[in-house]
C-alpha cells in the first residue's frame, strides 16, 4: 500500500494489538457500496513510545489518488458482506511480500521524524468522516489502547522510558547524623535498654522515595543528637586548627623571619663574665640570660657582620640591659667596656696584689697578706722553689694577662687563675730540654733568666740579644765580668724600686742575694713575671757574642762584645746622668 494507506512494506501486525488479524478496523467501518480506503484517515496524536510492531506489505493494495500525504486520514478494518468485493491481498498476517529494509521501512521500525497528528480527528468535510452504518467502539481513542500504526515515513524509535530518579538523600530533609559520638548510641534509657536497638530501619533506605520520587517511606525515631559533643568537637578543630598556625608561624618565623632582638644602647649596669673558650652563640646564651641581649640568635648574627666580632675574648664586661645585639657586639670588642684585671708583662709580685687590691676595693696590702699565707693552694708546681732567700715564691707564676672580676671575686681566686695560666703556657714551653742545653738548675732557673731579659729588653730583638748576654756571662771561663751578671733590674728587685741613677758604691756594696754586683750566677729567683716573647727569647737567644748593653737614653738599648766598647758607652752614660 501506498502511504495514504498501510505503507509501502509488509509488516504483521503486533499480537498485542485489539486489532490484530481478522478482527477488522473497530474503529471506522465504510459504508455499503464505499472504498474502505475511501474515507479520511483520522490523525492520531504522535506516540512517543517504542517502535511499531511490523506489518505485512501489500504491493497490490489501492492507491488513491495523490493527496497531501499529511492530510486527514482515516485507517478502516474491512467488514465483509455489506456488498464491497473484499481485498484478497488486504490483511495478510505474517506472510510479508517484501523484504525488510533497514532505513525508512517497516523492518527496523525507524523512522524520520513524524509529524505530530491532532489527539481528535478532524473535521470530515464530507459529512462528519465516519462510514458504514452505525460508530463502532474506538480502541485508539483511550489511554490503555495499543498505540496505532504509524506510515514508514513518520515513524520514529520511542524513546527508552527514564528510570525514576530516586536520590540516595533527600535536599529537602536534613541528613541524620548515624555516629555514636553525635547520637548519644551509648546513652540508655531509664529502663537500662539501649535506645539505638529501638529502631532497624535502614537510614539510606528511609531516605529513599517511592517509585515516583515524591513518597517517603517511613522511618524510626530521629535520633537525638549531644550539643555537648557538637561544642567539644568544635572546641577541638578550633584549638587544632589555631595550633597549627601557631607553630606553622613560628617555625616560619625561627627560619626565614628576623630574630628577635632590642633596640638602643639599653640601660643599667650588668657584669657579664665569659669563660675561656667560649663560642658565639656560647656569649649569646650567657647575654640572653643576664637580660642583655633578647635572642642568641640576634647576636650571633651581630658579631658575624661585626669586623672585630670574632675578636671577642674570655672576660668580665660591663654591658648594659635590653641592648640591641649590634651594640652589645660594639661595646664587647671596646676593651674599656671589660671589667678586667690587666696585668702587664715584666710587672713584679709587689705591683700585681696592689692592683687586685685596687680592683676589689680592699684595703692596702690584703692580696699580699693572703699569697703569703695560701700561697700553697694556689697550686704551683712541685719544681717552684722555697728557699730561704727566695723573696716571693709566687714571683713569676702570676702571669701577665686579662683576667675578669666581678664585685664578688675574693683575692685567692684571682690569683689561682693566674697560676693555672701560667703552668698551661709553661707546659707549652721545653723548660728542661732549655736548663741542660745551657746547664741551668732546672726550670726555675730558665724561669729567672727569662725574668731578668723581661726586666732588661725594651724591644722584641732585644730580648734574645739579652738572653745571650746572660748566657754568655754565666760561662765558667766568662773573666770579663767573673761570671757576674751585673743587672739593674736585680738591684731594684730587692729594693723594690725602679731607679736608672744608681752609684756605684751602693750597687757594689751591698750582700744582698739578689744584687748580681756583688753575687756571681743568677739571682735566688724570678724578678718579675715574663712574658711570652721574653720566655720564647730565653729558648732562642742570638750567637753573635754579645757580653755587654747599655742604654743611654732609656729607649734604645746598645749591644757590645768587648769590654773597651762597652767602658767607652759607659762613660757617656755617667756624664749623661752627673754620675761619678
Amino acid at each position: 500500500m501506498t502511504e495514504y494507506g498501510r505503507g509501502p512494506g509488509s509488516e504483521p501486525w503486533h499480537p498485542e494489538d485489539p486489532l490484530y488479524g481478522d478482527q477488522g478496523w473497530g474503529g471506522q467501518q465504510s459504508a455499503h457500496g464505499q472504498d474502505q480506503y475511501g474515507g479520511q484517515q483520522q490523525p492520531y496524536p504522535h506516540d512517543p513510545y517504542a517502535q511499531q510492531p511490523q506489518q505485512p506489505q501489500d504491493p497490490y493494495a489501492q492507491q488513491q489518488p495523490p493527496q497531501d500525504p499529511y492530510a486527514q486520514q482515516q485507517h478502516y478494518q474491512q467488514q465483509p458482506g455489506y456488498g464491497v468485493q473484499q481485498d484478497p491481498y488486504a490483511q495478510q498476517p505474517q506472510q510479508p511480500q517484501q523484504p525488510q529494509y533497514d532505513n525508512g521501512g517497516w523492518g527496523t521500525g525507524q523512522q524520520p521524524a513524524a509529524m505530530p497528528y491532532d489527539a481528535q480527528p478532524a473535521a470530515d468535510p464530507y459529512g462528519g468522516g465516519q462510514s458504514g452504518y452505525g460508530e463502532t467502539q474506538d480502541y485508539y481513542g483511550t489511554q490503555e489502547a495499543y498505540p496505532p500504526p504509524q506510515p514508514p515515513g513518520r515513524r520514529e524509535a520511542a524513546p527508552q522510558e527514564a528510570p525514576a530518579q530516586t536520590p540516595d538523600w533527600d535536599p529537602e530533609v536534613q541528613p541524620e547524623e548515624t555516629h555514636p559520638f553525635f547520637t548519644g548510641a551509648d546513652e540508655r534509657d531509664d529502663n537500662g535498654d539501649d535506645k539505638d536497638g529501638e529502631y532497624d530501619d535502614d537510614p539510606r533506605e528511609s531516605r529513599r522515595g517511592s517509585r515516583g520520587g515524591n513518597e517517603r517511606r517511613g522511618k524510626g525515631k530521629k535520633k537525638s543528637r549531644s550539643g555537648c559533643a557538637c561544642l567539644v568537637v568544635s572546641l577541638v578543630l578550633v584549638g587544632g586548627l589555631g595550633g597549627a598556625s601557631y607553630f606553622g608561624y613560628s617555625y616560619w618565623k625561627d627560619k626565614f623571619g628576623a630574630a628577635p632582638d632590642y633596640a638602643g644602647s639599653g640601660s643599667g649596669s650588668v657584669e657579664v663574665e665569659i669563660p675561656k673558650g667560649s663560642y658565639g652563640s656560647d656569649i649569646g646564651n650567657i647575654l640572653k640570660k643576664k637580660g642583655v641581649v633578647k635572642s642568641v640568635d640576634a647576636f650571633v648574627s651581630a658579631q658575624s657582620e661585626s669586623p672585630k666580632g670574632k675578636s671577642i675574648q674570655a672576660g668580665v664586661y660591663l654591658l648594659h640591659e635590653k641592648m640591641s645585639a649590634a651594640e652589645a657586639v660594639k661595646m664587647m670588642v671596646d676593651p674599656n667596656s671589660q671589667n678586667l684585671l690587666v696585668i702587664p708583662e715584666g710587672f713584679r709580685n709587689t705591683a700585681v696584689y696592689a692592683m687586685v687590691d685596687k680592683k676589689l676595693s680592699l684595703k692596702k696590702g690584703t692580696t699580699k697578706g693572703i699569697a703569703t699565707a695560701k700561697r700553697s693552694e694556689l697550686g704551683l708546681p712541685d719544681w717552684a722553689v722555697n728557699g730561704k732567700d727566695v723573696k716571693d715564691p709566687l714571683e713569676g707564676f702570676l702571669y701577665p694577662a686579662a683576667y675578669p672580676v666581678t664585685k664578688e671575686t675574693k683575692p685567692e681566686t684571682i690569683l689561682k687563675k693566674m697560676v693555672e695560666r701560667s703552668n698551661e703556657e709553661y707546659k707549652k714551653l721545653d723548660l728542661e730540654g732549655i736548663a741542660k742545653k745551657y746547664k741551668l738548675d732546672g726550670p726555675w732557673q730558665v724561669l729567672t733568666v727569662a725574668s731578668l731579659v723581661q726586666a732588661e729588653g725594651l724591644t722584641h730583638d732585644d730580648f734574645r740579644k739579652m738572653a745571650e748576654v746572660v748566657y754568655n756571662r754565666l760561662k765558667p771561663d766568662n773573666m770579663a765580668t767573673m761570671r757576674k751578671l751585673e743587672f739593674d733590674s736585680a738591684f731594684n728587685y730587692l729594693n723594690n724600686q725602679s731607679k736608672i741613677k744608681i752609684s756605684t758604691k751602693e750597687i757594689r756594696t751591698n750582700p744582698d742575694p739578689y744584687n748580681t754586683y756583688y753575687h756571681a750566677g743568677l739571682p735566688p729567683g724570678p724578678i718579675s713575671n715574663p712574658g711570652d716573647e721574653a720566655l720564647r727569647a730565653t729558648l732562642s737567644p742570638t750567637s753573635d757574642g754579645w757580653m755587654f748593653f747599655i742604654s743611654l737614653d732609656g729607649k734604645k738599648t746598645q749591644f757590645t762584645k768587648t769590654v773597651a766598647e762597652h767602658e767607652k758607652l759607659n762613660d757617656k752614660f755617667k756624664e749623661q746622668h752627673g754620675l761619678g
